[in-house]
């Protein structure tokens, strides 16, 4: 399992006032997030003094406040503080995802600890430099030159933590290269040091480093069981600095979305949001923003999951490339979702190869029919992941589906066995979901159509229990064909109506459409009337429009932006058959919707 973004470690202060600036300890006490501070202070020797301007940034970044934490850091910088400062200012461009300023200041700051004589705050800087270049550059030849820097500067010192996050760093490397034994020593060994010396973030972060070492050698239970120990520390407030604390939750939040632990994920997101907002900061940055974004769209939470992710490409157009094609698939997902099939495609090909764009297309494709299409993106995207990553579930869903559609059945039963074996190893609800309906698609194409409604009623309960509507709605669409075929249709035409309320509520429109278009071949002179056309968002739209509102006043009124009315709009005018407002309003009266 890959890390989301890189481990950003505590920000330990060293280094005194000169030049006649008043200089002060810094006392521990407790803001209202929760995080302490002054415990920052190097815990292997007598605590630093440090500038009054400089202790008052830090306590602002303790608590989210990047403007004050600069202002701060900005005049200790005038008065000639020391690098304690330049550290201090890199965090807040390293907040505000400024990573030429980011780096720019950490290696002015590693000049002058070096300058000064201290080999700790040196190879401090030296690691934090090398993590920026691996993770947020994508330069790992240049990460391991920094890193293999702050090695030998820490060789012979007294052990300090610093000593403890570069073991952190070092597991990173040996899990790139699959040494799952390696690295599980050297957190084991990050985890000791933490302890040893009090710092609390050091230890937990090192916890949940050893979660993904766990998932790695597939022993998922234990695995999670670490990550949530270390969310739980980190928003619980034990852990002595913030930028830990968010990395250990974004590492349990990439777990879940890669697991398919939508019901942990969803959990997991309410508690982050809450304390996002006790903080009054987004606690959800960088890359993690794709993966909390991710959760949210499986959730059903699609207005804030729109939010996240067009905020994460929005914020990445020159960042490092993988970030960027990790939001723009995730946003083509949600797209897709929505029924905005050409914003989906746009999407999923400016994210360029990656695996699930291209999975993403492989669906894409076969929504429009072409299976062969799908089958050959679908079996591409396989040939990119390893054998066991959970990654491989939407490939394997779609190749199904392709090659049944392709009237190859061997073909599609190995993916789908494949799949049930992956979903058995994970045993998560949704993947578990996931292979019961590839079953039921095997089984409806062998004519079977009641282990194929039995299939679906399992994948129906198992989405239900995940809590990922929209997986519901379309497994009870497929439950009611399968109904059809075994002769139960008013059993399928309750299902397709509870398929419609969902899809119609999350304005999933093309779905929304075919459940539609079900319960209309369904219906006999008995079957109560097929569903409003329009979604309950296109109503709302729709009546303060028939009161002469214009585009601007109606998303004002709703809290929508202009271009989200005007794709309302044309969307009612698709599904009344009109080509304009006054006809639209004309037709919703006659089919009395106004």
């Amino acid at each position: 399992m890959r890390r989301a973004n890189g481990p950003k470690a505590a920000v330990p202060l060293n280094g005194a006032g000169r030049d006649g600036v008043p200089a002060t300890k810094m006392s521990a006490y407790t803001e209202d997030s929760g995080f302490i501070q002054g415990t920052q202070v190097r815990r292997m020797t007598e605590p630093a003094l440090i500038s009054e301007a400089v202790a008052e940034g830090y306590q602002a970044l303790a608590r989210g406040g990047w403007v004050k934490a600069r202002s701060c850091f900005d005049s200790a910088l005038a008065s000639n503080s020391g690098p304690a400062a330049l550290e201090g200012l890199s965090w807040v461009h390293w907040w505000q995802e400024d990573l030429a300023a980011c780096l720019a200041t950490r290696e002015q700051a590693y000049r002058d600890y070096h300058a000064a004589g201290d080999s700790h705050g040196a190879a401090r800087m030296a690691a934090w430099i090398g993590d920026d270049h691996l993770w947020f550059a994508g330069k790992p030849a240049i990460a391991e030159g920094w890193f293999a820097r702050s090695r030998r500067l820490l060789d012979g010192l007294d052990e300090a933590p610093e000593h403890g996050w570069l073991a952190v760093f070092d597991a990173y490397l040996a899990l790139r290269s699959q040494q799952l034994d390696t690295a599980r020593t050297l957190v084991h060994e990050a985890q000791r040091i933490g302890q040893t010396h009090g710092a609390v973030g050091l230890q937990m972060f090192a916890v949940a480093m050893e979660g993904v070492v766990l998932l790695e050698r597939g022993e998922i239970a234990a695995g999670m069981r670490c990550l949530d120990e270390a969310a739980t520390a980190a928003l619980a407030g034990e852990y002595e600095e913030l930028v830990p604390a968010v990395w250990s939750c974004c590492l349990l939040l990439t777990a879940c979305e890669e697991l398919r632990d939508d019901e942990r994920g969803g959990q997991w997101s309410q508690q982050i949001g809450a304390f996002s907002k006790r903080l009054g900061v987004p606690f959800v940055v960088g890359n993690c923003r794709s993966h909390y974004g991710r959760i949210l769209t499986r959730r059903g939470s699609w207005q804030d999951a729109e939010q996240e992710l067009v905020t994460a490409v929005d914020r990445l157009p020159n960042g490092p490339q993988a970030w960027r094609a990790d939001a723009l698939a995730r946003l083509g997902d949600l797209r897709r979702r929505q029924g905005r099939h050409a914003e989906a495609r746009q999407a999923f090909e400016a994210a360029g190869e990656h695996w699930f764009a291209q999975a993403g297309l492989a669906a894409l494709h076969l929504d429009a029919d072409d299976a062969a299409g799908a089958a050959i993106l679908a079996e591409r995207t396989l040939r990119q992941l390893p054998a066991t990553s959970p990654k491989r579930a939407d490939a394997l869903e779609v190749a199904v589906r392709a090659r049944l559609a392709l009237e190859a059945p061997d073909t599609a039963a190995g993916y789908a066995r494949e799949l049930c074996h992956l979903a058995a190893t994970v045993g998560t609800s949704s993947l578990v979901a996931t292979a019961r309906l590839c079953e039921a698609r095997l089984a409806l194409a062998d004519g079977n159509a009641e282990l194929a409604a039995q299939h679906c009623a399992d994948a129906v309960a198992s989405f239900d229990r995940a809590g990922t509507p929209f997986e519901a709605a379309l497994a009870r669409l497929e439950l009611a064909q399968a109904l059809t075929s075994t002769a139960c249709s008013e059993l399928a035409v309750v299902e397709t109506r509870r398929a419609w309320a969902t899809l119609d509520e999350l304005e999933a429109t093309s779905e929304a459409d075919r459940a539609t278009a079900l319960l209309a071949e369904l219906a006999t002179d008995d079957t109560p009337p097929e569903p409003c056309p329009l979604t309950r968002r296109q109503l709302e739209i729709l009546k303060l429009a028939a009161e002469g509102l214009t585009e601007r006043q109606v998303a004002k009124h709703l809290v929508l932006s202009e271009h989200t009315v005007h794709r309302h709009l044309a969307n009612i005018y698709t599904r009344l058959d009109c080509s304009s407002r006054a006809a639209a309003v004309a037709q919703a009266g006659r089919l009395g919707l106004l």
